[in-house]
């Protein structure tokens, strides 16, 4: 079956890599223009770009994906269907009615609808979350389903791991509904909830919180976007990797500690060990090591709580 795939991000490009090994590889690859990214801040292409020329597929990155000049380009491909993963910009009318389409949607629908279902998923405790092929209508992720499969979420599972999981399944249904052409089945609108996306609040530790909230919400923002705290002084610290602490010291909510070469931060339920953190500017260390430099300051210090 002749193809177009309009993708962008990291997750999208493994979905891009299964369909470009099955028989239905794309003819047109549609992605999002360039733009600047890490500290240096310079223009670069986005994953799905950088895949695309290296499978040696026509690549088209518009500004606007539901201009004419858009629609003309992707139908200039003769695609029998249009394969949607993780593009980043809301497909609208005439577009969505233009060509049959299958989103590739990292959720259990309607559960988790909208931009970040994956963190979502973890940061909730949510014990499975799954992959839905989906048509994708005006309505956020609302439209009419054909393929689910679950996947378990395993307690030490951050966004790395459950999505490089989500993915291959990803690719695995979506080359089965371009081959089976199963049926489609409107989604229930009970059990609906919404992944916002990830913002700048959404990315702070609140001590304030318990910890085992706290030790989820570092999972499900490591390693892409990452979390922080605010120290006394309002310096900001990074954290990447955290255990729930289940011995040793109880410090009050917001109290950072140091015990044994072990860096502590009370909760509002429960102690949260820091194993890998990031000092503004700097590279990823071990807390041990972080400590080794800040240890003897942290006696009676308080982290920023909400």
């Amino acid at each position: 079956m002749r193809t177009v795939y309009l993708g962008t991000s990291e997750f999208a490009v493994s979905v891009l890599e299964e369909l470009a090994r099955s028989l239905h590889r794309p003819q047109l690859i549609v992605t999002r223009p360039d733009r600047p990214r890490g500290r240096g801040r310079k223009l670069a292409p986005p994953p799905v770009a950088e895949q695309a020329e290296r499978l040696g597929i026509d690549l088209y990155q518009p500004d606007d994906v539901n201009s004419e000049e858009t629609r003309e380009r992707i139908a200039a491909a003769g695609p029998e269907a249009v394969a949607i993963c993780a593009y980043g910009a809301l497909l609208k009318e005439p577009l969505l009615s233009d060509f049959e389409m299958l989103n590739v949607h990292p959720s259990l629908l309607p559960r988790w609808r909208g931009a970040a279902p994956v963190e979502r998923a973890i940061e909730a405790g949510d014990e499975e979350t799954g992959v839905t092929i989906m048509r994708p209508t005006a309505e956020l992720d609302a439209g009419p389903m054909c393929l689910q499969r679950a996947e378990p979420i395993r307690p030490d599972d951050d966004y790395a791991s459950l999505g490089a999981r989500l993915a291959a399944l990803g690719g695995e249904l979506l080359v089965e509904a371009l081959e089976d052409h199963p049926p489609f089945r409107e989604q229930p609108e009970e059990g609906a909830t919404y992944a916002e996306k990830i913002d700048r609040d959404d990315r702070r530790l609140d001590p304030a919180k318990p910890a085992a909230e706290l030790e989820r919400k570092v999972r499900a923002l490591h390693p892409h976007i990452g979390t922080w705290m605010e120290l006394p002084g309002g310096d900001r610290l990074g954290v990447r990797r955290v255990r729930l602490a289940l011995e040793g010291p109880e410090p009050a909510a917001g109290q950072l500690v140091a015990d044994q070469r072990r860096l502590l931060l009370g909760t509002g339920t429960g102690v949260l060990e820091l194993i890998e953190v990031q000092p503004a500017g700097g590279r990823a260390m071990e807390a041990a090591a972080w400590l080794r430099g800040h240890g003897s300051g942290l006696a009676g210090q308080n982290v920023q709580r909400g």
